[in-house]
């Protein structure tokens, strides 16, 4: 079920019990109670692995999982919904997109590195939250040294000159906190980027390399000076983000991602049956037993080497999936087939589950379109009828064409209010209910037609 929201959670998740975290779970994704059920598992064994002693944790590895379904169940969501609830960098990968070393394309080191750079992202907006009081107030120092008019000369033995006296500068804080000097314009030291159409093209076994030229450019080339001439809000939001950037140390940010990654991250692996098969020959398949074996080091655990320094994986947490339509998870190398010993088989969604995942969920589709519909004035409501017709034609058209799951309901969703989408700014009755009535106008002739909801639902 792909549907996400901006909310985090509000719970410690070092407090919350397995049972705790499948409720917090269920509050997004419908069912599959045995996939929540294990993940949960996973997360409090990591949370007891982090309160043994040392020597015995370093022995404790991670109870990897495989999980097994068609598409649209919600295997992404519920791993995604775990990290978000554990605090945990995550990175979604498609097994399918790596290739064995020697063919052309990424190399299976790339996830580790790319989650790297998340926990990064992280952990450096967390510190900027931390410092962003600070910043700020540095910044309008900064902001009102430009803004005072030059103050007499220093005295004897007082360093550089004073700009205004105590009593001007508390006028200016005042006028500039007030707004009502968002229209002058004052000039701030710049300076232009050297070589600003240069670009890097890297992958695979060079990226850190790509990224360490891009470091040092502005080092070997710093360009010249350029004044910008910015409005006050404007100067001011500059002078913040470059106090921001003195006072935090990446240094420090990189090896607390580092630690981040090695101790609590998560790599959801999916799309893993389309490289299960140990077809020994030709053809555009050749390297998918390669691709396994060539995972197997990562999620048994070694060392990565990154930009940011280098990273063990004896303890991140994988998480794979699959539909396992053609082949089956035997059909992967024993050695990779071991290293997953927690498997979990997700239902397919029916109209009941459809239902659910329409209006339960604190980000259902319905409260999508109605607080969408809202923003335009239009007060949309949905009948209970409606509700369980949009479910039956979702599920009609899933059994007739491809099964997608719940990502059926949002193409039904958008060809049924279409209409209201488009002409809601125009419309002159605020107040709009969807009704079955409504509902069957709207798609029956589709469902209907075999051909044409194959290409429209």
């Amino acid at each position: 079920m792909p549907i996400y929201l901006p909310e985090t959670t509000q719970t410690s998740s070092e407090s919350l019990t397995p049972r705790q975290i499948v409720a917090e779970l269920d509050k997004h994704v419908v069912g599959q109670a045995a996939a929540k059920r294990a993940v949960a598992i996973a997360l409090r064994n990591r949370l007891r692995r982090q309160k043994l002693a040392p020597d015995m944790a370093d022995e404790v590895a991670p109870k990897n999982i495989l999980m097994i379904g068609p598409t649209g169940v919600g295997k992404t969501e519920i791993a995604r919904r775990l990290a978000r609830l554990a605090q945990s960098p995550f990175i979604k990968v498609e097994a399918s997109k790596f290739t064995e070393v020697g063919y052309v394309g990424r190399d299976v080191e790339s996830m580790v590195r790319d989650l790297v750079g998340i926990a990064v992202d992280l952990v450096r907006a967390e510190r900027l939250e931390e410092v962003k009081a600070k910043a700020r107030k540095n910044a309008e120092e900064r902001l009102l040294d430009l803004l005072l008019p030059p103050g007499p000369p220093p005295a004897p033995g007082e360093a550089g000159a004073r700009t205004g006296d105590s009593h001007t500068r508390e006028w200016f804080r005042e006028q500039l906190r007030a707004g009502r000097l968002d229209t002058r314009v004052v000039e701030l030291e710049g300076r232009e980027k050297p070589f600003p159409n240069l670009e890097i093209v890297s992958a695979g076994s060079v990226e850190d390399l790509g990224a360490s030229l891009k470091d040092m450019l502005p080092n070997l080339f710093p360009g010249r000076s350029r004044p910008r001439r910015l409005k006050v809000p404007e100067a001011l939001e500059a002078l913040t983000q470059e106090e921001e950037q003195k006072l935090v140390d990446m240094e420090s940010v990189s090896r607390t991602a580092v630690e981040r990654v090695e101790q609590s991250g998560i790599i959801f692996v999916d799309e893993i049956d389309k490289i299960a098969g140990r077809e020994g020959g030709h053809g555009p398949d050749v390297s998918r037993e390669g691709v396994q074996r060539d995972i197997l080091p990562i999620v048994e655990g070694t060392t990565v080497s990154t930009k940011h320094g280098m990273v063990r994986t004896d303890h991140v947490l994988f998480i794979a999936a699959g539909a396992f339509h053609v082949s089956k998870p035997s059909d992967l190398i024993p050695e990779l087939q071991g290293r997953f010993p927690i498997r979990v088989e997700l239902e397919a969604l029916g109209k009941a589950e459809f239902v659910r995942i329409l209006t339960e969920p604190s980000g259902a589709l319905v409260k999508q379109y109605v607080a969408l519909m809202a923003t335009e004035g239009i007060e949309l409501s949905f009948t209970d009828g409606a509700i369980h017709r949009i479910a039956d034609f979702a599920s009609l058209v899933n059994e007739r064409s491809e099964n997608i799951g719940a990502r059926r309901l949002h193409t039904v969703m958008e060809k049924l209010l279409d209409e209201i989408s488009f002409e809601g700014p125009d419309l002159v009755e605020k107040s709009v209910v969807i009704d079955e009535a409504y509902v069957n106008r709207m798609l029956a002739d589709i469902v209907k037609n075999e051909d044409l909801s194959r290409y429209i639902l």
